[in-house]
């Protein structure tokens, strides 16, 4: 049986990051209307780098791999996280969940759009088709309305960028740093953010105590009681594997080609709809879901097809 191409390798990472993160996304749902969001942060970073050092880094070439030459680098993709989280959530704090996951899904776009910018990365009609179609259908499912184009608008746009930012560096880091290491660094960035704003807003003096998104930042800390121990650990260990996943995505294949694959994370919500809350999803949110289910096959059978003729080219030559 012939190896996995890395192109399909970062495929199957990405649609594995995407469900690891939409776990984290319901876990910390949860807990999110009695925790602030810093201390989830803190308790996130915490575990997740206790696995990671564990599990992941031992399997992926061991500790060694975390001696890096790029600290600046790894700093750098630690900021961009701590960004875009921020700007997404300050969005979240003026304008509709909606609007704002709308906006944040150009994500991919801006990531097919810096593949070329700053990699040099070629990127065909067919890639841009399936991430045009991948966005409409991240649209359609989630209805944005006008207030999108209001300037708070901004914020989950930066957040997009940001994010988009993440993964490019993933992709130019990926000939001295494994995907362990790339994960590593950025939850100790996140441990440490963490811990500052624990000092500096911990007290929830600055909360507002509207229950808005403003308050989940900032709102006191509280003890976690023994029952929610299972669900911090389940936040630990889907942001440990997702963060694992979609570095080792971005490193082994062209960021063009997974980005597509980010919106499964869309798919994954309606999933999670229907399991747990019992919503089923109406006809415009399966039309939305066909077209970004359409968008991920369309590249990758496309690059199925590229590989295969390219082992048959190499094959004809010998």
């Amino acid at each position: 049986m012939p190896a996995m191409s890395p192109t399909r390798v970062g495929i199957l990472c990405a649609i594995c990051a995407a469900i690891s993160f939409s776990v984290n996304d319901v876990s910390i749902k949860f807990i999110s209307g009695t925790y602030p969001l810093h201390e989830i942060v803190l308790f996130r970073a915490l575990i997740s780098l206790i696995i990671s050092l564990a599990i992941l880094v031992p399997l992926d070439g061991g500790y060694r791999q975390l001696r890096t030459t790029k600290l600046h680098l790894h700093l750098l993709r630690g900021l961009l996280v701590v960004l875009a989280n921020s700007f997404f959530f300050l969005g979240l704090a003026v304008m509709p969940l909606s609007d704002a996951t709308a906006l944040f899904f150009i994500a991919p776009v801006v990531i097919t759009m810096f593949s070329v910018i700053f990699l040099g990365e070629t990127v065909g009609k067919f890639r841009w088709a399936a991430t045009a179609v991948g966005l409409l259908g991240a649209v359609v499912m989630l209805r944005p309305t006008s207030a999108s184009f209001q300037p708070e608008a901004a914020l989950p746009i930066l957040a997009a960028f940001c994010y988009a930012g993440i993964h490019i560096l993933a992709r130019r880091m990926r000939g001295t740093e494994r995907a362990s290491t790339l994960s590593v660094y950025i939850q100790i960035v996140f441990l440490f953010v963490g811990l500052a704003m624990a000092g500096l807003f911990g007290d929830g003096r600055l909360a507002p105590g509207d229950g808005g998104s403003l308050d989940f930042l900032l709102r006191a800390w509280i003890v976690p009681p023994l029952s929610d121990v299972p669900i911090l650990l389940l936040i630990g260990l889907s942001s440990a594997i997702g963060g694992f996943c979609v570095s080792q995505a971005y490193r082994v294949s062209e960021a063009a080609v997974i980005a597509p694959f980010e919106y499964v994370a869309l798919v994954m919500s309606i999933i999670w709809s229907v399991s747990i809350f019992g919503s089923w999803p109406d006809s415009i949110a399966w039309i939305g879901t066909g077209l970004i289910l359409a968008s991920g096959l369309v590249v990758f059978w496309r690059e199925a097809a590229l590989n295969m003729r390219r082992t048959s080219n190499a094959y004809r030559q010998r």
